[in-house]
């Protein structure tokens, strides 16, 4: 069974900063990433990352996020930057298999106090 491990959540207040991880129990990913979900909203792409090293970000959140890690070793990191109260929901850790379904992490809480 595949799992990834999220840490690095918290209440921040806003302009401040946090730093998200993930760890994968596989060594099969070709793209790792970042999806968040607020209250009431539908999940949302944060940023992903290739096994090449190829990046994407949601075009709103360009310049305040930065994602970097090495798929092939499993780890992904986000790091959040002048974070804001809209910033605030729950990060999910993403996996992409080249056969099958993605892989999801259990969620990490991210608030954002004004």
């Amino acid at each position: 069974q595949v799992q990834l491990v999220e840490s690095g959540g918290g209440l921040v207040q806003a302009g401040g900063s946090l730093r998200l991880s993930c760890t994968g129990s596989a060594s099969l990913f070709i793209a790792m990433g970042w999806y968040r979900q607020a209250p009431g909203k539908q999940r949302e792409m944060v940023a992903t990352i290739t096994r090449s090293g190829v990046t994407k970000y949601a075009d709103s959140l360009k310049g305040r996020f930065t994602i970097s890690g090495d798929v092939a070793k499993n780890t992904v990191t986000l790091q959040m930057n002048n974070l804001k109260p809209e910033d605030t929901s729950v990060y999910y850790c993403q996996a992409k298999v080249l056969v099958g379904s993605d892989y999801w992490g259990q969620g990490t809480q991210v608030t954002v106090s004004s």
